[in-house]
């Protein structure tokens, strides 16, 4: 056959109509239908494909998980052992490859009890970084039920689509953290003529999404309406994890503890002393239950565990140690105009015991190192001074003036 008569065996163009013909043993093929073959094998190995490869995700052990928790996370070694595990477990269930077996696993849904800024965000972002899979941190104030001012529930999962670059199948295996749960709990069983629209429908409009259904997301967000198209995502391998202050939820706690605590036994730990600094450790899920949160919901979220509040000891080490260290921070940022940090450990007491006292955990530590560094951060760059050292005397000139500059500005 000569140059001229050459023709695709598959579509049939001669040599003159295509761009490309590739010559085989006994048969041509052309650009186009190499594209459309592509294509074809693209849409078959999408559908076969496991919702997670190996390649995507980055499980490591229950003991390695908690290695590279203790990195960025000071303290909270029970919290980080039930996360491991609770993780581990979850992501194992979706790379099983054995299908001949009738054993089902269940999600292991998590919901974190703590004070504010004892690190429940912090956790789930290391997590998720590990685990190199999409995470979307949401807020359960603005959600509300169907029909009312706020958002639908179903915008949790616009966030996760989001982080994931709207990749369906990456997002399908991601992990969703609701900040401030607890703001959605019943405000008290007695009936009202005002309907509560952030708190019990909300929680059972969760329920289903927990548990894991195929639900009609609208892809920008927003309110849904018939003339929009939907993406549909199965939440059944997305990972949720709840967390929340559960303010005075330690009242619940001790009235429960207290009403057991008949005759001469009472409620205690197994050395036989009740830590009343700590009561959370202590919490089971009837107290969430009395706190306000419906049956059905905790039941979806079958791991419960506490955050610690942050002593003294561990609020200094959040300062230094970790490898995102506020101080380590601080340092970097001198560094990049040439100016060389240090800081006392006098000073680093001193922000401590103003932390514990304005009782706002590790975010008030960054607040209080804000107030004593803007001046240096304002100034030094630029200028001749190229060493700064913060003594405790310093911090403290720079706290005071700051609360006097506020004051002048009230009054």
């Amino acid at each position: 056959m000569s140059k001229e008569q050459l023709e695709c065996s598959f579509c049939g163009r001669n040599k003159s109509d295509t761009n490309l013909l590739i010559a085989g043993l006994d048969a041509h093929i052309c650009d186009r239908c190499i594209e459309q073959a592509h294509g074809i094998v693209l849409e078959d190995t999408t559908v076969e494909q496991p919702a997670v490869t190996n390649a995507e995700l980055e499980l490591r052990k229950p003991k390695a998980i908690k290695t590279f928790l203790d990195e960025y996370i000071i303290g909270q070694d029970f919290t980080k052992r039930v996360m491991s595990v609770a993780v581990y477990n979850h992501y194992k269930r979706l790379l099983q490859k054995d299908t001949d077996d009738d054993v089902e696993i269940q999600k292991s849904n998590i919901m974190m009890v703590g004070q504010t800024g004892t690190g429940k965000t912090l956790i789930a972002k290391t997590i998720a970084r590990m685990l190199n899979v999409p995470l979307a941190i949401v807020d359960a104030t603005v959600l509300t039920e169907a029909g009312y001012v706020g958002e639908d529930v179903e915008s949790i999962l616009t966030r996760l689509l989001q982080a994931a670059d709207y990749d369906l199948e990456k997002a399908q295996t991601g992990i969703v953290f609701i900040d401030e749960v607890d703001k959605i709990a019943r405000k008290s069983d007695n009936p009202s003529i005002t309907r509560d629209v952030s708190g019990e429908g909300v929680q059972q409009g969760l329920l289903k999404l927990l548990e894991g259904t195929v639900v009609n997301v609208p892809p920008k967000g927003g309110r849904k309406h018939p003339d929009q198209k939907f993406i549909e995502v199965n939440t059944e391998n997305i990972l949720f994890i709840a967390g929340g202050a559960f303010d005075g939820i330690e009242k619940v706690i001790q009235k429960r503890m207290n009403m057991q605590a008949v005759g001469f036994s009472a409620s205690m730990s197994n050395d036989g002393v009740v830590e009343k600094d700590n009561l959370l450790q202590y919490i089971i899920p009837k107290d969430i239950k009395d706190y306000g949160m419906i049956p059905e919901i905790i039941g979806r979220l079958p791991v419960l565990t506490y955050m610690d509040p942050l002593d003294a000891k561990t609020l200094r080490a959040i300062l230094t140690e970790p490898k995102n260290a506020i101080i380590k921070q601080y340092k970097k940022l001198f560094e990049m105009d040439d100016i060389a940090f240090s800081i006392t450990d006098e000073a680093l007491t001193f922000i401590v015991e103003r932390a514990i006292e304005y009782k706002l955990g590790a975010r008030g530590l960054r607040s209080l190192c804000e107030a004593i560094l803007t001046d240096a951060m304002f100034d030094m760059p630029g200028g001749d001074q190229k060493e700064l050292e913060v003594s405790k005397d310093y911090a403290e000139s720079k706290l005071n003036k700051n609360a006097i500059q506020k004051l002048k500005a009230v009054s």
